[in-house]
């Protein structure tokens, strides 16, 4: 049989499986307890075939791979709870509603079918829920940043450094209201696609929110796997995709308008520094 080439990461999992430390013990044990170092060299000669036959078997690399995930699982979950509790009063009660429709699907679907499992496609609503919270941090974030900043006063600053550009006579003055005028319309670029984002993403909750509800009241009416594979999971899966592809396109926004704000600043430093 060909075994596969050892990966160092099966390698440690291996060595910290708590049957190999155990094993090792017992040999440390025999060769104290008889004051020979055979027991020893047998361990050792032991758990050389062990760390070479372990990590490369196909069986236990499964097993690592399956405690890995579940790991993540786990990881994942307690800081979405911790995002959770970073939420508002009104926040957290539109999410935990959305947990206990969820479970309540669940809980009615084993009711009137009468079937103890749940179909696959219904346990999306699971990654479903994961989605809402995330989009709703999202959502939060971008909305607390867009109302932080005042707007209406960029676009004055824009319109008033427009008119400068217009009016200076000095060329060293122009160009740097040029170059101020240029980071303003990029600003009111970036407001303008945070805007469009955070419209977006409120559109998605809603559309999560409403998807909950339609399939909780198809669970209630016509409890059948056929009706209920009818509700279009996948399209809500593509449309949440979707989204998230535009916030990733969209991330750097935050730091954009960083950016120039620092710019700004630097520029209207260096333009006082040489009047």
């Amino acid at each position: 049989m060909d075994w596969p080439k050892i990966d160092s990461r099966y390698l440690k999992e291996a060595f910290k499986e708590p049957i190999n430390f155990w094993g090792m013990a017992g040999f440390l044990v025999g060769a104290v307890f008889f004051q020979d170092v055979t027991p020893l060299l047998l361990g050792l000669g032991s758990e050389a075939l062990y760390l070479t036959i372990v990590p490369a078997a196909p069986f236990y690399r499964r097993l690592v791979e399956r405690r890995t995930k579940e790991r993540s699982r786990k990881l994942r979950e307690a800081q979405r709870e911790a995002v959770i509790k970073g939420f508002d009063p009104r926040e957290r009660e539109a999410v935990e509603y959305l947990r206990w429709m969820k479970n309540q699907i669940y809980s009615n679907y084993k009711k009137f079918t009468t079937s103890k499992e749940i179909p696959a496609n219904l346990q999306t609503l699971d990654q479903r829920w994961e989605d809402f919270v995330d989009l709703l941090d999202v959502y939060r974030r971008r909305k607390h940043h867009l109302r932080s900043t005042n707007r209406q006063a960029v676009q004055n600053q824009l319109k008033q450094a427009e008119h400068s550009v217009q009016s200076s006579t000095d060329d060293r003055q122009k160009r740097i209201q040029q170059a101020n005028a240029e980071i303003l319309r990029r600003r009111v670029a970036a407001f303008n696609d945070l805007e469009r984002s955070v419209r977006m993403v409120e559109g998605q909750l809603q559309s999560i929110e409403n998807f909950f509800g339609l399939v909780n009241d198809q669970v209630v009416t016509l409890p059948t796997p056929e009706r209920v594979s009818s509700l279009h999971f996948e399209q809500l899966s593509d449309s949440i995709a979707m989204t998230r592809q535009m916030l990733e396109e969209t991330a750097d926004t935050f730091g954009m308008l960083d950016n120039q704000n620092r710019e700004l600043d630097l520029l209207l430093s260096h333009g006082s520094s040489g009047k």
